[in-house]
Parts: structure tokens; sequence; C-alpha cells
């Protein structure tokens, strides 16, 4: 083993070949030598070497310190982060600190209101469906009621989704990873315990899919990037962890665009099954399609800046985004430690409470997890909720809701705060830093000679872009980089005005327990807030103002879907917008159609 004096003196050698330009420092070569060790020394060692590595900082000409952490990086002394190691900041989007809401909501809904409450499957009633695809479209929570009065088996219910992935996935091109022999075993299992009389609950064999962002034992985790397509990471994100010991069953892992971003991956674009012309937004794209093609019971997403949402409203399904925390991503691809949510993506919002009642809750390998009470109401009133309406939100939506005895308020703008920006390229440049630097090598990237975010904007002002982004390889991101130039000052600044804009929208949520807006406009914003949304159709109709029939001119004619609406709630109030969005659903029945495909 090695000693400390070792590891230096090889520093040492290795430095005394590294070039230094003395001219541009100031800093003869002894000098460079000197402030490089001293900095090895803090870096390796620690408080040993603390003292030594202040006056470093402090004396230091800046250009000679780019030089010392050039060397050093070269030397792999500070040593790249993976993914998944979390900042000691946490993110809390509470106005006050988590402390002030765990108090407010044991004020108001008392200790007891903590446990996980339990959610009761309702009796089948009516014949059960002898034709495959009736099946393969019951909503989860149906399907949970024929599972536990044992009048259809897990195994047969796994088999009809897996013939249905069979035959569609190679047009949608939702799964990644289709995963028969275990499915076929775990709903095996699934129903021999419920014939020894052990019920783990409603999602007991109930089939599902995962999108492709979450660890699996013995199963590829490919986050859509051609570059980890072969790739296991052999451990189970607790998300998987969670079903099954509930006793879910995984079909398949089901496709995320590149690095969770759009549809597309490295098989192609994965479809939207009510219109193939259509992508399946993403980056929630395989649990969006999937879900729609009645290829899975639900599916389990991830957003960081729309990505349950863009694909549950471009494929018609119903979904919630949770508030932020309230569901672990212990496991999972990290973009940005204090934005990423998990949510349940599912052909009707009481599927979305009976998957959420299982999920949430503190985990401890995810330090933003926090557990706060859920307890989804079926017949909830609302003629005396607070619910606002946004000049542009759906007509027919709203016109549902006044008809279920809700009295809306109209609302204005959304609060803003100029220079708030979450920081989200800090944050996707630190959290792939390893992979970052392994590609540059492999392309030629000088990582310690990226231009500042000035001279990139000047340089883009003073000469038109060249045809071809050396920064920007098929099988990689640059947002990844960009990142990597802000200064510190810059993102802690970002951050505080981010705290600014949280407290502004507890102001404007404080006599509000839900709204309804336009069903995009507020996923940048909540991305920075953390606030909820419940994503459900309202009507059945041609999307975004498309054409029936062949296509005359360039614009692809488009078959009628299901069109949704987003209702936003106030933090951690999803149960009680899962329950007024249910009260809407079970009025309509645009979620009960099928796709033709």
């Amino acid at each position: 083993m090695h000693t400390p004096d070792d590891m230096l003196d090889q520093l040492q050698a290795d430095l005394s070949a590294t070039e230094h330009d003395e001219a541009a420092t100031g800093v003869d070569r002894r000098q460079f030598m000197f402030y490089s060790l001293v900095a090895a020394a803090a870096t390796t060692f620690g408080a040993q070497a603390a003292q030594a590595q202040r006056a470093f900082a402090s004396d230091a000409p800046r250009s000679l310190q780019r030089d010392v952490l050039r060397a050093l990086r070269a030397q792999q002394v500070i040593d790249p982060l993976g993914n998944g190691e979390p900042p000691a900041m946490q993110f809390q989007p509470y106005p006050g600190g988590t402390g002030a809401l765990m108090q407010k909501l044991v004020r108001e809904r008392g200790r007891d209101a903590f446990e996980r409450s339990e959610f009761t499957v309702e009796p089948f009633s009516g014949a059960v469906p002898s034709n495959d695809e009736d099946i393969a479209f019951l909503p989860a929570h149906r399907l949970s009621a024929l599972i536990k009065e044992r009048k259809i088996t897990s195994r047969r219910l796994t088999d009809i989704y897996l013939a249905r992935m069979e035959r569609l996935n190679p047009t949608l091109l939702f799964a990644v990873t289709i995963m028969p022999e275990q499915a076929r075993a775990e709903a095996d299992r699934a129903d021999a315990e419920l014939a020894a009389g052990t019920y783990r609950g409603p999602l007991h064999g109930i089939p599902y899919g995962l999108k492709d962002l979450f660890n699996t034992k013995g199963v590829p985790t490919t986050w859509g990037a051609p570059d980890f397509k072969d790739r296991i990471i052999d451990e189970d994100a607790e998300i998987v962890v969670r079903l099954r010991e509930a006793g879910a069953v995984l079909l398949a892992k089901l496709s995320t665009g590149l690095f969770a971003q759009n549809d597309q991956w490295f098989a192609g674009r994965t479809n939207n099954p009510w219109n193939l012309s259509l992508g399946a937004s993403g980056s929630s794209a395989g649990p969006g399609s999937a879900t729609a093609a009645g290829c899975v019971a639900f599916s389990i997403g991830t957003e960081t800046q729309g990505s349950i949402v863009s694909p549950s409203i471009r494929n018609g399904v119903s979904a919630l985004r949770p508030t932020f925390g309230r569901v672990s991503r212990s496991g999972g691809m990290v973009l940005a430690w204090t934005m990423d949510r998990v949510g349940p993506m599912c052909r009707t919002i009481e599927d979305c409470a009976m998957v959420f009642n299982v999920i949430h809750g503190v985990d401890e390998k995810d330090p933003s997890t926090i557990t706060t009470p859920f307890q989804f109401d079926r017949n909830i009133s609302l003629t005396s909720l607070r619910i606002g309406v946004d000049p542009n939100a759906p007509e027919e939506l709203v016109s549902g809701l006044r008809a279920l005895g809700a009295m809306p308020r109209d609302i204005g703008p959304r609060p803003t705060v100029p220079g708030s920006g979450s920081g989200l390229n800090v944050e996707y440049a630190a959290a792939f830093d390893s992979y970052v630097q392994r590609k540059a090598k492999e392309i030629g990237l000088d990582l310690n000679n990226l231009p500042t975010p000035e001279e990139a904007r000047a340089a883009a002002a003073a000469a038109p872009p060249a045809p071809a982004n050396p920064m920007a390889p098929a099988d990689w991101n640059p947002r990844f980089v960009r990142g990597r130039t802000i200064s510190g000052f810059e993102f802690l600044q970002q951050q505080r005005r981010r705290y600014m804009l949280i407290a502004k929208w507890g102001e404007f949520m404080r006599e509000l327990d839900m709204f309804v807006g336009s069903p995009t406009a507020d996923i940048g914003p909540n991305a920075q807030t953390g606030h909820p949304c419940a994503v459900l159709p309202y009507k059945f109709d041609v999307p975004g103002g498309g054409r029936r029939g062949a296509a005359a001119d360039s614009t692809p004619a488009l078959n009628p879907q299901p069109i949704c609406g987003v209702i936003t709630g106030a933090l951690y109030n999803d149960d009680q917008l899962l329950s007024v969005a249910h009260q809407f659903q079970i009025s309509t029945e645009a979620h009960t159609r099928r796709p033709n495909v």
C-alpha cells in the first residue's frame, strides 16, 4: 500500500512533465510545482493540508489556479463524480422550509395522517370481459378488483400484455427491454401467494412498465443512449423495490429519449398510438405510448421539465406529476437533484392514486424525500374548494367542474422573478461529469478551456453557426457541457432568486387549493417551485387544431384522440388534486376510448 509521501512523490514526477506557461501566469515552474502539490495534498488528504490550500486559493493568480486544476485533473487527483451522488444542499419547495411544513401539517391534520392510508379497491360489478383487448384496456383499479376476487389471474393478464407488446412494439417503439421470463415468474408468484391467502394490496399481480432510467437487477439500464445500450447496473431502484413488495409485475423497461430528452432514442422514435405520424413526446415517451396502447396496466415516468406532462398530453393518458420530494429517485438517472420527480402514468386518475399510495414516502437513500399525508377521496365535494381558473383554461374542463358544484374564481398571471433561472445546466453538468470527461477525451474536447457564457454568446454573435457542432456528436448532449462554465456566484444568485419565486408562488397559492391553466403554461415555473399537477382527458377530438382525412400538403392528417387538460395543486395537495380530477373524470368518457392500432 502506498504512503502519502509515495503518492506525492509520484505526483511531483508527473507534474514535472506538465506544460506550464510562465509568461501567461507570471509564476515560474518551481512555484507552479509548489502550488500544485499543495492543492493535491489538500484534495487527497483533506483537513491536514487545509491551511495550505487556503493559501493557494487566496494567493495564486487565477490563471495559475486554472493551470493547476488542469494538471490535477490530468493526473486524476480530483476524481470525477458519478451520476448519483447528491449534493449537501437539498431543495425544499415549501416556503419556510420542511420543518415549518411538518409543524403545519401536524397541527392541521394530526400525527395519524402521516401513516400510509389504506387504498380500498371497490368490488368488480358486471360481467368479466372475455375478450383479451377488452381486458387489456380495463383501468388498473378494475384489474385489481378482478385479481383480488380471483376472477382473473396475474399470469393471464401478464400474457395478454406481453402478446400486445410483441405485436405493437415494432410499430410504436415504446419498449427498450421486454422481460417475458421474469414477468411470468413474478405473475406466477403473485397467483400462488393469493391462492395461499397472502394478498399484498391493490397492486398485487398488476403488470406495469418502467421508464428506462431506473436500475433493475440483471436487465440493461440504457438511459436511451447508445453508449449504455448493453450496460447492466446490478441493483434495483427504490421504485422497483416498492412496487415489487406491493405485488406489481414488471413487464418491460420503457423508452426514454436520449438522456431524458424528447422521444428519440437509439432504436428510433417512440410513436403516439393515436397518430403514428407523431412522436410520443418525452421524455417519458415509452410510458405514455405503452399505456395509451393498452400494453401495460400502468407505467412509471419521470419529469424534470415537462417529461410526465407532455407525453401524457400527447398520448391522451391520465397522470400525476407529484409535489417535489414525495417519491424516491434512488437508483434512477439524475438530471437535476432539485427538480427531478417520479410519478404514475395511467388510464385513469383513480389508477394514479392507487399507484401513488404505494410509491410515495421517505427513502433514506434519497435525502430530498419527505412523507406527507395522502388520503384519496373518491366522493370529495367540490363546493367548498378554492379552485382558480386562468382565462386560457379549457372551457370544457372548467364547465365540467362547475357542473359538479365547483365555484371557480378567475386568476391572473402567475408570479415571476427576473433572473430566477433554476441553474439547470449546472446540475446537468455536475450529474454527468464522469461521462462528459470520458466523451471529451473521445472527441478531443478540452474541458479546461471551454468558452465562458459571455465568450460563447460573443462568438455566436460574431459569426454564423458552424455546420456541425463538435460538442454535439449524435450519442450525447451538449447541455451537459454548458453548465461547467457558469460561476459559483452566478449559480448561487440564481438559487436566491429561485427562492424569491417560491415565496411569491406561496403567496399566490395562499387562497387557492388548485387551479386550471393552459395545459403546458406552468411547466417551467413549477419545475422551479415543485408544485404538483394532474393530467386528465376532458374531450375527444383532433389534437392541436389538426385536420382529419388525407393530407393535401405537408401537414399530417390526424385522428381524433383524448384531449388533456392540467390541474395544478398547492404544494403537498396531491391527494385533494387527484380526488377532484377523479370526480371530473367519472362524469366523462374520453379516457375510455381506445386507439386503433
